[in-house]
């Protein structure tokens, strides 16, 4: 052992002492577990399709990495909600709160990488903020994103991805977008002091959540006197792209952007997306196309997917001479089951299809168990003796749709008693015919 480890005794554990996971984070039994993997499997098929590459990076990051200024911005939220370390060595380290500056990080740590660069990472990030129903303190984010291309047809393809996952799920959503270099523009036109404008830009994006009101009274807080935060408000209450008036090139840059980008998914018979001049993204890299999808008609608010464009990050983070464009969506897997549920779906509660009931044929029953498990059929069998009505019972409990029974009387005829756990209809069945059967059906 090194003589500078600590090592740590073991603690009392008290009498009565209730342990649970910590607050915002949740177990999860079979059933929620296989709404998970199942959901996070058509994401990943639908980004393969796409042509999106699986990359994965840890879980663990440098805290100078984490926390930079151009990571996710000196007046994001997202810096307060960190969830900090230390090693061994005493290097200060930060649970990831998101999947782009890792991303970031990779790109520019590996150079050589052929360019345009699609890739798609899954995993779990943490942020110690606010809980509520579809937010926790522990989530999985599921991202894609395409380095290497300026033009808005990256912007749009990120677009038409989202809309294509969630036809899939059958979730009816509405895109929100908007455009940084707009945002900017109107807070220099307003002559907003720049070491301002992300905070103020931070509290407009509550504009919906907390209203006009409580917005201006942040603004203030924030060091904007009254009459400039409603002249803030007021530059935000537009709803039609083509009534925004802004003087600054950069801000009609992103009018210009904006409108291409419309006219392309226009074009891709994309009919869900509508512009909202108050959505900010409360991330601060981004620097052009931003857009949230929100599933209509639900009683969830959280956007189940978000995402822009990001030029700068890269190009800081490898102190590069000239900037690498990239775009790229994350989506809340934990959100999107939240709201499938709320839609009624249904999820199994086992991955078990096949339930085998040996009557006093324990070893021949585990070599039949053993032969269907070779032609991938997912299957169990009794191993504790117990009743056929008990053994019924708990294949119900579980949602198993097959039961067999396999007594010496169906031995000796080589042929088994499959019972379909939904319909009630038995039938007796060789082995082969049972695989057959479930290849069928598969």
């Amino acid at each position: 052992m090194n003589k500078k480890e600590k090592v740590i005794e073991p603690q009392n554990i008290k009498l009565n002492m209730e342990f649970r996971a910590p607050k915002g984070t949740r177990d999860l039994l079979p059933e929620d577990k296989i709404a998970k993997n199942y959901v996070a499997s058509e994401l990943q098929k639908a980004f393969e399709i796409f042509g999106f590459n699986p990359i994965e990076t840890p879980a663990l990051e440098e805290y100078e990495t984490a926390t930079v200024k151009f990571a996710a911005g000196e007046g994001s939220d997202v810096m307060n909600e960190i969830f900090t370390l230390e090693d061994r060595a005493g290097r200060k380290l930060a649970l990831r709160y998101e999947m782009t500056f890792p991303l970031a990080r990779v790109i520019a740590s590996n150079p050589q990488l052929p360019k345009p660069f699609k890739r798609y990472a899954m995993g779990p990030v943490w942020r110690n903020g606010p809980i509520k129903l579809g937010r926790y303190r522990e989530f999985w984010q599921c991202d894609v994103d395409t380095v290497g291309i300026k033009n808005m047809y990256a912007d749009v393809e990120i677009l038409s991805l989202i809309d294509y996952i969630f036809k899939k799920f059958g979730i009816n959503i509405i895109i929100k977008l908007n455009n940084r270099k707009l945002l900017n523009g109107i807070m220099e036109d307003l002559s907003i002091p720049k070491d301002l404008v992300d905070k103020a830009l931070i509290t407009i994006d509550k504009l919906d959540k907390i209203g006009k009101e409580e917005v201006i009274k942040e603004l203030k807080e924030k060091g904007l006197n009254e009459g400039i935060s409603k002249k803030i408000i007021n530059s935000f209450e537009t709803k039609d792209l083509n009534e925004v008036k802004v003087k600054s090139n950069l801000g009609k840059e992103g009018i210009k952007e904006l409108k291409e980008v419309i006219d392309l998914c226009s074009k891709l018979n994309l009919k869900n997306i509508i512009f909202d001049i108050s959505l900010v993204r409360g991330l601060g890299y981004y620097t052009g196309t931003i857009f949230e999808a929100f599933a209509k008609d639900s009683s969830i608010k959280s956007s189940i997917a978000g995402g822009g464009r990001w030029d700068k990050m890269i190009q800081m983070y490898g102190q590069l001479k000239d900037e690498v464009p990239a775009v790229g969506v994350a989506f809340g897997l934990d959100v999107i089951i939240d709201v499938l549920k709320e839609k009624g779906v249904k999820f199994d509660k086992t991955v078990c299809n096949l339930y085998i009931i040996p009557i006093k044929t324990k070893e021949e029953s585990m070599k039949i168990l053993q032969r269907l498990r070779l032609e991938s059929i997912k299957c169990d069998m009794d191993m504790n003796d117990r009743s056929i009505s008990k053994n019924l019972e708990y294949a119900n409990q579980l949602g198993i749709k097959y039961v067999l029974i396999v007594g010496k009387k169906e031995l000796e005829e080589n042929k088994f008693t499959l019972r379909n756990m939904e319909t009630g209809i038995e039938e007796k069945l060789k082995i082969e015919e049972i695989i057959k059967k479930f290849k069928v059906e598969k």
